[in-house]
C-alpha cells in the first residue's frame, strides 16, 4: 500500500511540468507580443523562434504526462 502511494505522489509530480509549461508559454507569448510591436519588420525571425521555444516546452509537458501515465499503469 504504501508503495502504491508513492508511485501515486511519482505521477503527480510528473504532471506538475505541464503547470512550468504553461506558465513558460504565456511568459514567452507574451514577450513576442511585445517584441513584434517594438520591431514589425521582424516578426517573421520572432515567430519562428517564438515557435520553436513552444515546441520544446510543450514536448516538456508531454514528456512529463507520459512519464506520469507510465508510473500511474503501475501503480
Amino acid at each position: 500500500m504504501e508503495t502504491n502511494l508513492m508511485f501515486l505522489i511519482g505521477a503527480a509530480i510528473a504532471v506538475v511540468t505541464g503547470l512550468g509549461a504553461g506558465i513558460g508559454i504565456g511568459i514567452a507569448t507574451g514577450h513576442t507580443a511585445e517584441a513584434i510591436a517594438r520591431q514589425p519588420e521582424a516578426s517573421g525571425k520572432i515567430m519562428t523562434a517564438f515557435f520553436l521555444g513552444i515546441a520544446l516546452a510543450e514536448a516538456t509537458a508531454i514528456y512529463g504526462f507520459v512519464v506520469a501515465i507510465l508510473i500511474f499503469t503501475k501503480a
